[in-house]
């Protein structure tokens, strides 16, 4: 399962995200059915932010959001965002890797 959430931060709060997510991302990689974590920015917008994770289950994601991890690393996040954070769960279809 794939999971992408989108956040917008208020400009003068990118790097504070950028610090504390670099500061956590092993915490998060590492955390029980992450297979993948990605942070992607916006090449038009630059605090305009998203997550690519790959979970072994929707149970694993939401071991995740329930987790002390989660709750800490979202007490520092969501009070930089402009606009809420929008995301989706998602399935791969096909998966194009080029030889």
């Amino acid at each position: 399962m794939i999971r992408i959430v989108k956040m917008t931060f208020a400009p003068d709060k990118v790097e504070e995200f950028i610090e504390n997510f670099n500061a956590r991302k092993n915490d998060i990689r590492n955390f029980e059915g992450v297979t993948h974590l990605e942070l992607l920015r916006d090449k038009k917008n630059p605090n305009i932010f998203f997550t690519y994770s790959h979970w072994k289950s929707e149970q694993d994601l939401e071991n995740y959001r329930n987790s002390a991890l989660f709750k800490s690393v979202w007490a520092v996040t969501k009070p930089l965002f402009i606009k809420d954070a929008e995301a989706w769960s998602v399935d791969s279809l096909f998966n194009v890797i080029p030889k």
